[in-house]
């Protein structure tokens, strides 16, 4: 049976499609990774692009609203992951003090950059530790991914052209 997922997930078109949408869920391999995976999965440039935006912004809802709900938890539960927590919340209140001065803008400016340390979670986890209400955090999100999700599809398109 897993060989069946397996296949399904690599040889069909709509299994490429949610594969390549998993991929880009991941943290910190985000739309940045999921893109030129989902070409190299054999998808065309566009539905990588869409299945990659699509598995980026899925989480980022959450991690807005439960992120800071779920440190509590972890540190009343699993002491030993207080270091790794601590660390997470240094790096979300570092990254939102550098776009607290243009907060919304700031935010999808952030996200948008195909940078290492930049993206959707990484946004998302500012924007609630900076309490940016989720109706507005969201807009700016989803700018960013869209955007970075553009870069990174010319830059896939680029590459793979050259290579060929």
């Amino acid at each position: 049976m897993d060989l069946d997922i397996l296949q399904w997930l690599t040889g069909a078109r709509g299994g490429e499609f949610v594969f390549t949408m998993l991929v880009s869920m991941l943290p910190v391999i985000e739309l940045r990774g999921g893109i030129p995976f989902g070409v190299a999965l054999g998808l065309g440039h566009w539905s990588a692009f869409f299945a990659s935006v699509l598995g980026n912004l899925l989480p980022l809802p959450f991690i807005v609203v439960y992120i800071r709900r779920i440190f509590q938890w972890m540190r009343r539960h699993m002491p030993r992951l207080n270091v790794t927590v601590d660390k997470l919340e240094r790096k979300a209140h570092l990254k939102g003090r550098k776009m607290s001065r243009y907060q919304y803008l700031g935010l999808l400016i952030f996200v948008a950059l195909p940078l290492p340390g930049t993206g959707g979670w990484t946004g998302a986890l500012a924007a609630a530790f900076l309490e940016m209400p989720l109706r507005k955090a969201l807009p700016a999100l989803t700018g960013g991914v869209v955007t970075a999700g553009f870069l990174v599809t010319f830059l896939t398109y680029v590459v793979k052209s050259a290579l060929i």
